[in-house]
């Protein structure tokens, strides 16, 4: 069988596409590269769509976290530190149990203990407490004099915040951001060791890499192909944010203009 015939049988298996059999012997690199890398769209598929949602809902935290009012402030404060404070591998496993638990007593809530959307829900709520965290520091870190300077054109309000605060917030908060959406593509190989069960063999990349070095007793081969992909992705997403931060910053000075980089994550 030609590498293309691997290519068409197993390019879509994650998403129930093609070949629902995995092979298990004789496995050629062409068949690990392939088999990763349609774990890869598992991976895509939770990343992208909770760094938007999640975007969204940081926005909202870290307003109410700025907030005057206390019955806002609060509830943002505690939301924060609890998903900043205990590991992700633990919130994914007690939010399949509680998932579990809902489904026994309200069945229509069945696909929350799904991968596809329980464990979307998890990585939602995660990144936006971190992001959260990161907008709620840029807008401390506004100058007064962008303030001041609203306050004399008589902007007030809601239209001081979304023409002169928000606007300061994403250039300042841009460069963490980015290293927060890197993490979070990461962070998706956790959910099919986390409890979320396995559909028919479909898994995400880290799934079909371990898959690979259980038949072949060799990971010294599919774990790099793996890490070749994350690395790909990587350079894509710090590709695409930096035309982003290149945007926001199109205003500012050369010499001024802030750099996205690349700073892993050492602990969680």
């Amino acid at each position: 069988m030609s590498c293309w015939d691997t290519v068409q049988k197993y390019a879509f298996q994650s998403i129930g596409f093609g070949e629902r059999v995995l092979p298990k012997t004789d496995i050629t690199l062409c068949d690990q590269f392939t088999l990763i890398g349609s774990g890869m769209i598992v991976n895509l598929y939770f990343g992208i769509l909770a760094v938007i949602a999640g975007y969204f809902f940081a926005n909202a935290l870290a307003m109410a976290k700025y907030a005057g009012n206390r019955w806002t402030r609060k509830p943002a404060e505690w939301f924060i530190f609890l998903f900043r404070g205990s590991p992700l591998f633990i919130q994914f496993f007690f939010a399949y149990f509680l998932f579990i638990n809902l489904k026994g007593v309200f069945p229509v809530l069945g696909p929350l203990s799904a991968a596809w959307l329980g464990a979307l829900i998890v990585l939602f709520l995660n990144t936006a407490a971190y992001s959260a965290e990161i907008f709620y520091g840029a807008l401390q870190s506004i100058p007064k004099g962008d303030i001041e300077a609203a306050d004399a054109y008589g902007l007030t309000g809601w239209s001081r915040f979304r023409k002169v605060m928000w606007p300061t917030m994403m250039r300042l908060a841009w460069p963490a951001y980015t290293n927060e959406a890197i993490f979070l593509f990461h962070a998706t190989t956790l959910v099919y060791f986390s409890g979320f069960p396995i559909w028919r063999q479909q898994g995400d990349a880290l799934y079909y890499a371990k898959y690979i070095a259980d038949k072949t007793f060799n990971p010294f081969v599919p774990y790099p192909i793996l890490a070749f992909y994350f690395v790909l992705l990587t350079l894509i997403v710090i590709f695409l944010f930096g035309l982003i931060n290149t945007r926001l910053n199109r205003h500012m000075p050369q010499s001024l203009r802030s750099k996205v980089k690349y700073k892993p994550n050492l602990m969680r």
